[in-house]
C-alpha cells in the first residue's frame, strides 16, 4: 500500500512539473493539442495541460541575417557572384503564420532573391553593377517584403555587400585601370614638357630680340661717335678731307686692337696674316656708310 501511495505521489509531482515551462524573452512557443495548433506562449513562466499539450516549437522573434551567394551574369555577359544580406524577423502577431505556413523561410527567401538578382543583374553592365547595387537591393528588398509578408516575416534591409567578377576579369579590369592612369601620366608628362619647351622657346625669342637690339644700339652709337669725332677734327682741323680723317681714326683703333691682344698673356686669338692696306678698305666702307646714313638722314629730316 505504501508502494502505490509513493507511487502515486511521485506521479502527482511529475505531472506537476510537466504543467511548467518558461519561455525566453523574444521567443514563442507554439503549443499543440493531439498535433492540432492549440495557443502560442509568450515569454515567461507558462503553464500547459500534461499529457495533452505539447509544445512543438519555439519561434524566435529576434532579427535574423542570412547571406545569399547568386552567380549571374550581366549584361555584356561577364559572370559574377553577388552576395546578398537580408535582415528579417517573424512578426509577433504573425507567428502562426511564420510557423505553419513556411516549412523552410530561409530556403523560401533565398529562392526570391535568385530570382529577383537574376533578373536585374542581367540588364545592367559590369561596370554599372557596382555602381547601382543599391537600386538592385531595393528590388529584391521590395520584392521580399511583398511575399513574405503573407507568411508572417517583415524584411527590414537587403544588402548588396559584395561583387566579385571571375578572377581573369578582375585582373583585365585591374590593367585596363593601370593603363589609363598609365596614359593619364602621359599625356600629363607631355604637357609638362610642351610647357617647358614653349616657355624655353619664348626666352629664347626674347634673349635674342633683346640681344639683337643691343647690337643695334651698339652699332648705332658706334656710327654716332664716328660721325662725332670726324666732325669735331675737321672743325677743329682745317684742310683736312672726311676721307683723311676717318683713316686717321680706323688706324688708331687698328692699332689699339693689336695693342689689347697684345697685352693678354692667355690670349688664345688667332691672327691671321694681313697688311694695314686692308684698314684703307674698311675705311672706305665704313665712310661710305656714313655718307649714305647722313644723306638719308637728310632727307627724312630736311632743314
Amino acid at each position: 500500500m505504501e508502494f502505490l501511495a509513493i507511487a502515486f505521489i511521485f506521479l502527482v509531482v511529475i505531472f506537476l512539473f510537466s504543467s511548467f515551462f518558461t519561455v525566453n524573452q523574444q521567443t514563442n512557443a507554439v503549443l499543440e493539442v493531439f498535433g492540432k495548433f492549440s495557443r502560442i506562449a509568450k515569454p515567461g513562466l507558462n503553464i500547459k495541460i500534461p499529457l495533452i499539450e505539447k509544445v512543438v516549437a519555439r519561434v524566435n522573434l529576434r532579427i535574423q541575417q542570412l547571406n545569399i551567394t547568386v552567380e549571374t551574369k550581366t549584361k555584356d555577359n561577364v559572370f559574377v557572384h553577388i552576395i546578398v544580406s537580408v535582415q528579417y524577423f517573424v512578426i509577433p502577431e504573425k507567428v502562426y503564420d511564420a510557423f505553419y505556413k513556411l516549412n523552410n523561410p530561409e530556403a523560401q527567401i533565398t529562392s526570391f532573391v535568385f530570382d529577383v538578382v537574376r533578373a536585374e543583374v542581367p540588364k545592367i553592365d559590369l561596370d554599372d553593377v557596382f555602381l547601382r547595387k543599391d537600386d538592385v537591393a531595393v528590388a529584391v528588398k521590395n520584392e521580399l517584403a511583398h511575399v513574405m509578408l503573407d507568411f508572417g516575416y517583415e524584411i527590414i534591409k537587403a544588402l548588396v555587400t559584395d561583387i566579385n567578377p571571375d578572377a581573369k576579369v578582375k585582373e583585365s579590369m585591374n590593367e585596363i585601370n593601370a593603363a589609363q592612369r598609365m596614359r593619364m601620366a602621359a599625356m600629363e608628362k607631355a604637357e609638362a614638357d610642351k610647357i617647358m619647351k614653349v616657355k624655353s622657346a619664348e626666352g629664347d625669342a626674347e634673349s635674342k630680340a633683346l640681344q639683337g637690339k643691343g647690337i643695334a644700339d651698339q652699332r648705332q652709337a658706334i656710327v654716332d661717335g664716328l660721325r662725332k669725332s670726324v666732325d669735331s677734327f675737321q672743325n677743329n682741323v682745317n684742310g683736312i678731307s672726311t676721307r683723311e680723317v676717318m683713316n686717321m681714326i680706323i688706324l688708331t683703333q687698328y692699332l689699339d686692337t693689336l695693342r689689347s691682344i697684345g697685352s693678354e698673356s692667355k690670349s688664345n686669338t688667332i691672327l691671321i696674316p694681313h697688311s694695314p692696306s686692308a684698314v684703307n678698305d674698311l675705311a672706305n666702307q665704313i665712310r661710305d656708310s656714313l655718307i649714305i646714313a647722313n644723306e638719308v638722314d637728310s632727307s627724312a629730316h630736311p632743314r
